[in-house]
């Protein structure tokens, strides 16, 4: 099975589970995504892979329009609903995938994507189709999260993650994010970094997991050499995994 069709599989199952998700729905990294784009009211706004809707909930108020796409159709379903409770009216449905946009060229002026591309499978496809529908002087608001620059801290960090979910593609590293939209024709202008605290059933329960894949992942983490567990924060209380720490960036590029 492809990883589309395990995202499709994983999320059309968890959509609900996702739009109440408390990092999903109230992380300080949404004010900052919000804070970090130049809004005048008028704007053309796409969220790319809306997830729960949180983010085009976000920007509803405040924009002319949001398109909310998704490639998981429950997960639209389940969007929407969240979404016309909050009584925005401005939102529309779309599913596409991320790598193939159904959306003519410069037809937004700023273009979101939060806590999803770790799931597509060919990233600069992704980029390429933001830089395409955006139009000139757009701007691109990626939030993600991303793998520390050392190697052996990028794979535990991956392995976790995909032992999770196995929908889970890659978390990039910053650096290898900053090349690829530069590289895409991109001018980067704002770059923050923040520390993510997940508690450790909560990040599980989210994915719907057994007790066979919990204890898995749970032994992968106890089994992790002390410089790992230090980087992580990982913390444990008898043979029990409470909390580790991960890291996401949020970033802002224009479209030249």
């Amino acid at each position: 099975m492809n990883n589309k069709n395990d995202v499709k599989k994983q999320f059309g199952r968890s959509a609900n589970d996702y739009v109440e998700s408390q990092i999903h729905r109230k992380g300080t990294d949404l004010k900052m995504l919000l804070e970090m784009a130049s809004i005048t009211g008028n704007e053309e706004v796409l969220d790319v892979a809306t997830g729960g809707g949180h983010t085009a909930n976000a920007f509803a108020p405040v924009v002319r329009q949001v398109t909310a796409m998704d490639l998981t159709p429950e997960m639209l379903t389940a969007s929407e609903k969240f979404i016309q409770t909050n009584g925005h009216s401005n939102v529309l449905f779309v599913e596409g995938d991320a790598e193939k946009m159904p959306f003519s060229n410069e037809a937004f002026d700023i273009v979101t994507c939060r806590i999803a591309p770790h799931h597509f499978p060919n990233i600069e496809k992704f980029i390429r189709e933001v830089y395409r529908v955006l139009k000139c002087g757009g701007q691109f608001l990626l939030n993600d999260n991303v793998a520390p620059e050392n190697d052996e801290f990028d794979h535990f960090y991956n392995k976790i993650e995909k032992l999770r979910d196995y929908s889970h593609y890659r978390a990039w590293k910053k650096t290898e994010w900053i090349g690829k939209i530069e590289l895409a024709g991109f001018e980067i202008h704002e770059i923050s970094r923040f520390e993510k605290r997940f508690e450790f059933m909560g990040w599980c329960d989210r994915m719907q997991l057994s007790e066979k894949e919990k204890e898995k992942v749970t032994n992968t983490i106890l089994n992790a050499p002390e410089k790992v567990k230090h980087k992580f924060r990982i913390v444990t209380e008898e043979n029990k995994v409470m909390s580790f720490c991960g890291e996401a960036m949020l970033l802002k590029a224009i479209k030249r």
